[in-house]
């Protein structure tokens, strides 16, 4: 072998020896690059870690203690368990009536303390839940300020349908739905359908809103369309806003809501009808009644069957007792007799809204026993309620046609 052939053998030792060793520094950086990542990745994750937020305020210093208000328990009670001394106490009564009353807390209501994590404890915050969107925030320490918040809510449109057996209601909870969609569909319906007439057979399709705070379900929101059968007869339902009023329309756009309701409480029964001639319980006299008597307990809810102005409130001195007189229009007023007494802070020359409370029933005057003695008056003249036509609220108006067709034509597919 000659000198060439062992320089050429020897030098591709010494390169393969090198480009192992090479490989090997390579692999072993590669390695160590990886495993410093991963390491650097758990650094930066542990970095990355959400503040916790309760009540708008972060909570990752601070412990938590829930409890509910109990009954005959009052701020003082509540505070001094925790240590909150009488001058801070006394300034949350007094200073914060405007951002809340502490005296309207209420049994059953949630509250929380928000507790320092010191080497002494001591409450910071104090929330009272005023109901299941709204919270009241009392600062305990030196700023000792207040506010209110609302937790956030998200809405969710759900779909119900189901099949009348004997009632709307009963078929509603057999369907699972609540049973505030009964009763909207009753209000949305009142003057379309009669629900003494629903039948076996009778189907109902409802899209609906409900309102949710953290998967938990806090009540229900708006009808948005709904269709009802009712003896064949189909009756549709779209919920739609114009001129700043939100109302329920027909597929034609014609609106559901007639100019008056039917009845202006929910009775038991009519005592006494319309008549030109009726013998009065009390003195027994014949004289007319122009009017209906609705029979309902003492303290039932009465409400305007109209938009309007009070323009009478007081005593009647012929025995009608106390009562509510209200002008609709040029055209229509209404009024409201015997009543047990008024809603709170009506007066002559407010303005009331369609459904508006206005006072209860009772059995004030010349009267045998509690009931709402109705009366409407047609250009001067008194009118049978019960025989009375209303006319139709505002339809869909041509400006707003197009988008109602298209917001129709969205529920085609469920109906």
């Amino acid at each position: 072998m000659n000198f060439r052939n062992i320089f050429n053998k020897t030098l591709y030792t010494i390169h393969s020896s090198l480009l192992i060793v090479n490989c090997t520094l390579l692999i072993s950086l590669f390695l160590f690059s990886c495993d410093n990542s991963d390491n650097n990745n758990k650094k930066e994750s542990k970095k990355v870690k959400e503040p916790e937020y309760l009540y708008g305020i972060c909570i990752d210093n601070y412990d938590v203690k829930v409890d509910t208000i109990r009954k005959n328990e009052f701020l003082s009670n509540i505070m001094l368990k925790e240590n909150v001394d009488y001058n801070t106490i006394t300034h949350i009564e007094k200073k914060h009536r405007k951002v809340f009353d502490i005296r309207k807390i209420k049994p059953g209501q949630k509250h929380t303390f928000l507790i320092s994590r010191d080497s002494v404890p001591m409450p910071a915050f104090w929330i009272y839940e005023i109901d299941k969107i709204n919270y009241a925030v009392f600062s305990l320490t030196d700023s000792l300020t207040a506010w209110t918040g609302e937790k956030e809510v998200e809405t969710k449109v759900e779909y119900i349908e189901g099949v009348i057996e004997s009632s709307l209601w009963n078929a509603m909870a057999a369907a699972g739905g609540d049973q505030n969609i009964t009763m909207e569909l009753s209000d949305i319906y009142s003057w379309t359908v009669d629900f003494f007439g629903i039948q076996p057979g009778d189907t109902f399709k409802v899209v609906y809103e409900n309102r949710y705070i953290k998967d938990e379900c806090i009540g229900m929101g708006k009808i948005l369309a709904s269709y009802l059968n009712n003896a064949g007869s189909p009756h549709y339902a779209y919920y739609f806003e114009q001129n700043g009023k939100g109302e329920y329309f027909d597929e034609e756009g014609a609106n559901l809501r007639k100019a008056f309701l039917k009845a202006p409480l929910n009775y038991r029964r009519i005592s006494s009808h319309f008549s030109n001639a009726r013998k009065h319980p009390v003195t027994k006299v014949v004289r007319p009644h122009h009017g209906v008597d609705y029979a309902a307990p003492t303290g039932t809810p009465v409400v305007t069957v109209g938009d309007g102005t009070v323009i009478e409130k007081g005593w009647d001195k012929k025995g009608g007792g106390n009562y509510i007189k209200i002008k609709h229009n040029s055209t229509y007023t209404t009024t409201y007799m015997h009543l047990n007494g008024f809603a709170k802070g009506i007066k002559k020359g407010d303005r009331v809204k369609q459904g508006q409370l206005i006072g209860y029933v009772g059995s004030t005057g010349m009267s045998t026993g509690p009931h709402l003695d109705f009366r409407l008056n047609k250009n001067g003249k008194y009118i049978n309620p019960l025989t009375f036509e209303s006319p139709s609220a505002e339809p869909i108006s041509n400006d707003n046609k197009g988008a109602f067709e298209e917001k129709v034509n969205g529920f085609n597919e469920l109906f």
